[in-house]
């Protein structure tokens, strides 16, 4: 097993813990994390996107001018494609794009994008990190302590008063880790996780 420093939050070293080597040392492969990430964006689209058909516009159905002797092209009725104002063809509809993978893919890229930030040496794991009131310079102080600038917090439970100090601060999110996902892992630098955290997810991701 490989074994990491454990921090408080003002970076002092307060022990070491063991990581699990099917959680932190999962060979890579980078088209499985491309299509988990894939899916996750694909299931985050709102898909509301909606055009009218030339049923659908308003206006009249009536003939605008005689078929002959105008010199024009032929017209059925104003809502045609071919006018201004007139129907869409092939335009988009309300629809949805989600899809999953299967269960087994999903968790073997979350293990992979944590073995990623792992093998490049970002993962801070902290004892605990509690703040005793909702304060941004509070959180940026211990932030600066770690020496990180951009991070995903991974938690235990939700905790509202330390995502309340961080929303604020660009570069940072705070996750509970039943929320963990690779999206959020790959999208930051860094993952800061508390060691109660990890066993959580050795829970979910190794069960």
């Amino acid at each position: 097993m490989a074994v990491a420093d454990l921090y408080n939050i003002k970076k002092e070293k307060v022990g070491e813990v063991e990581l699990n080597d099917d959680l932190f040392a999962v060979e890579v492969k980078p088209h499985i994390l491309h299509d988990v990430v894939k899916m996750q964006l694909a299931n985050r689209r709102a898909g509301t996107a909606c055009t009218k058909t030339r049923v659908e516009v308003r206006g009249s159905s009536i003939k605008p001018f005689r078929q002959k002797g105008t010199g024009r092209a032929r017209a059925g009725n104003r809502r045609s494609p071919l006018w201004r104002g007139g129907g869409v063809t092939f335009g988009p509809k309300p629809r949805s794009y989600a899809y999953n993978l299967p269960k087994k893919v999903r968790k073997l890229g979350l293990k992979m994008a944590i073995s990623a930030r792992f093998s490049e040496n970002n993962v801070v794991v902290l004892d605990d990190f509690k703040l005793a009131e909702i304060k941004t310079k509070s959180f940026v102080s211990v932030m600066n302590a770690l020496e990180v600038s951009n991070a995903l917090i991974v938690v235990p439970v939700n905790d509202e008063t330390l995502e309340k100090s961080a929303r604020n601060v660009y570069g940072f999110k705070v996750i509970p880790s039943i929320g963990v996902n690779v999206y959020d892992i790959l999208h930051h630098k860094n993952l800061v996780i508390l060691q109660s955290s990890i066993e959580q997810l050795e829970k979910r991701l190794l069960s």
